[in-house]
């Protein structure tokens, strides 16, 4: 029984020496499979040995029975080891096909809005329609092309237009162009949604409707507004400047909010413009306005007093000016 005393003496030996060579593969090939097989018989050597060492009654059975367990605890270990290997390789392999099938998606992508950008030159006004409904897909479908493709679309409306001797088939264009920048903007009603800009400067705009819809920056300075145009129940949630804009027709803007500057300076309208109920937060102007069609402002909210210098307004029977607004009257 004497050596067998001492047979946890070389299982601690083979222990170090499967140490040594879990380094040696670590710096090499990584196969693990050594370095576990000779742990495992050092681990079985080393229990069984010490069972004999801390008591001599210990039958052999039992003693072979503890090594095995402790032997077969190290083979476990390497069989959780190769499981989470092979795991986080399958998720690579996953995060690679994804970033390849997204790279393909992006190139695709940009072939269209290359291509439907083109095709916005077209002689053809159903090419031209064609194109702005690719834009506007290629928009919904790949959320980091939206405000690019909003861009466009005001940038189209912004062309030259001459409502007296332009042909319809443009003026159809034009309408195609406003409808789908209306259906691009995030619903008012849609929490945490990004708000996208709008640059209509000097644009003619007609039948012109984001009712309900949320804006970032609007600018349409200089713009013209013609029959109706819409912006009841939108949410402006950066400055609007309507500075210089012309609107010959109605303007329905009742229950706006306009959470940054609303900026009217040099608005004339000769059609009857409504906002009823709007909620100016910010700072607003109205200065050297001028209202001929008639505006309401009945229940209309001012954060702070506005500026109304050299604002002249035909007044209306029906209209509605706070109490306070000082104005020359156009009646």
């Amino acid at each position: 029984m004497r050596p067998v005393r001492y047979i946890w003496i070389a299982g601690a030996v083979v222990i170090a020496a499967a140490a040594v060579l879990l380094l040696v593969r670590l710096r090499g090939n990584r196969n693990m499979l050594a370095p576990t097989i000779v742990g495992a018989m050092g681990a079985f050597l080393l229990v069984g040995g010490w069972l004999f060492v801390v008591d001599s009654t210990t039958a052999k059975g039992e003693a072979i029975k503890t090594g095995g367990l402790a032997g077969g605890s190290v083979i476990a270990l390497y069989a959780l080891w190769l499981n989470d290997r092979r795991r986080r390789t399958e998720e690579a392999r996953q995060k690679l096909d994804n970033d390849r099938a997204e790279h393909d998606r992006s190139r695709v992508a940009d072939e269209r809005f290359a291509r439907a950008v083109e095709l916005l030159g077209h002689e053809t006004d159903q090419v031209r329609v064609g194109a702005l409904h690719a834009l506007a897909g290629l928009a919904k479908s790949r959320e980091e092309y939206r405000q690019t493709v909003l861009d466009i679309l005001c940038s189209y409306l912004r062309r030259p237009f001459d409502r007296d001797t332009d042909d319809r088939h443009e003026m159809e264009v034009r309408l195609t162009a406003q409808r789908l920048i209306g259906d691009l903007l995030p619903l008012a009603g849609e929490e945490d949604a990004k708000s996208y800009d709008l640059n209509l400067t000097n644009a003619s705009l007609e039948y012109f409707d984001i009712a309900g819809r949320q804006v970032g920056l609007f600018t349409a300075r200089g713009a013209e507004f013609h029959q109706s145009n819409s912006f009841h129940h939108a949410v402006f949630h950066g400055d609007a400047f309507f500075t210089d804009a012309v609107n010959d027709g109605r303007l329905h803007g009742h229950h706006a909010v306009f959470h940054a500057k609303a900026w009217f300076s040099c608005f004339t309208s000769h059609g009857r413009v409504d906002f009823r109920e709007v909620r100016f937060e910010g700072a607003s102007k109205f200065a050297e306005g001028k209202y001929d069609g008639g505006i309401t402002l009945r229940d209309a909210v001012f954060s702070s007093p506005p500026d109304l210098t050299g604002l002249r307004v035909r007044k209306e029977p029906d209209d509605f000016l706070p109490a306070d607004w000082t104005f020359e009257d156009l009646a």
